[in-house]
């Protein structure tokens, strides 16, 4: 790896990727930018390495696929400092930079007496991916919490920053996934507060909350919970290869929901993001046709939830993608629903 001027950023030529995806699948990028400070991002996307196609900005690899190669550079985003930059006693408000570990960011705010985050503790990933995905868990999305994303901006050339209401945030969504390969998130600004009623109601967290014989759980509580929970559900992707949930909540038009509940009386739903709209549950519909614990090879669904689909040790990208078609095909044709992948596919389209 080149070092440049300055050691703000590096660069390394035809630089595998494996260790640096979640799903551990085989992967190269032409070049590969390590950089060290956010300042160097003009320099960087000035560079004639970025030129012949729109370079990926890779957090820590855990809500994409490669099922290719990446067609350009690939930048990594190394700064992950945190600090709090205002406090009123009552609501701080955090800077937090993109390279920043985002279970580590959780445990850090918890640390300093601030809740908001704590039924996202675990979510693998960093800082800099969660505005992008509007990450969510347990009845929490990052959305609530984001004051304002600072980020590289290429049509304008410039840093921008960008207030709650101009990240557009939705169920997964964002005006940084609208908008592809326009702006890089180098920081977070958060809006947290010092006190705030858990949020529980989410299935599962009542129940493990009585099991740890808490009564009045604090955000700790809470998090340790979610951790509990997450770590039975969840395959570790050291262990075994996965991205967490490949498949995003289908949300359905209400009418269609009641038609489902006729005849399928067990099938749980939500309220979706309107009162004419329901959400339904991505994995319950893969569970009923039968995927849990299914393998081909060495792709495979996981044998704990039927939305993880795993790499038992080397299943290829494209492999992975043809079975996660095969159970979205399965899902359409059993219930007449169309559910969508959540990771981020490089090398193909959905």
């Amino acid at each position: 790896m080149t070092r440049m001027p300055g050691d703000a950023f590096r660069i390394a030529e035809n630089a595998p990727l494996r260790s640096r995806n979640t799903f551990g699948v085989e992967a190269n990028a032409p070049w590969l930018v390590e950089i060290a400070e956010a300042r160097a991002l003009p320099q960087v996307f000035a560079l004639p390495q970025l030129q012949a196609a729109p370079p990926l900005l890779l957090g820590g690899g855990s809500n994409l696929l490669f099922a290719g190669d990446a067609p350009g550079a690939v930048l990594s985003l190394q700064a992950d400092g945190v600090r709090i930059i205002e406090d009123d006693g009552t609501t701080a408000i955090v800077h937090a930079e993109a390279g920043k570990t985002w279970h580590d960011f959780v445990l850090w705010s918890l640390g300093q007496g601030l809740c908001g985050l704590e039924n996202l503790a675990l979510i693998p990933g960093t800082v800099g991916a969660a505005p992008i995905q509007n990450i969510g868990a347990y009845g929490t999305e990052v959305g609530e919490f984001v004051r304002r994303v600072h980020a590289w901006d290429r049509a304008e050339g410039a840093f921008v920053a960008l207030d709650a209401a101009a990240c557009a945030f939705g169920y997964r969504d964002s005006v940084f996934k609208q908008e592809p390969d326009r702006r890089f998130v180098v920081a977070v600004e958060f809006a947290l507060p010092r006190q705030r009623a858990p949020k529980i109601e989410y299935a599962g967290l009542p129940e493990e909350l009585a099991a740890m014989g808490v009564v009045a759980p604090t955000p700790r509580d809470v998090a340790e919970a979610v951790i509990r929970v997450r770590t039975r559900k969840l395959p570790d992707p050291a262990l075994l290869g996965n991205a967490g949930s490949f498949f995003k909540n289908p949300i359905i038009p209400a009418a269609q929901a009641e038609a489902l509940l006729a005849t399928h009386a067990g099938m749980p739903v939500f309220r979706g993001d309107s009162v004419a709209t329901r959400k339904l549950s991505a994995g319950w519909l893969i569970d009923q046709c039968g995927w849990k614990g299914f393998r081909d090879g060495d792709a495979g669904v996981s044998a704990a939830h039927a939305l993880v689909l795993v790499n038992h040790g080397r299943a290829t990208g494209a492999q992975l993608l043809a079975l996660a078609r095969r159970i979205a095909a399965s899902v359409q044709e059993r219930f007449g629903v169309a559910i969508e992948p959540e990771p981020k596919l490089i090398g193909a389209s959905w």
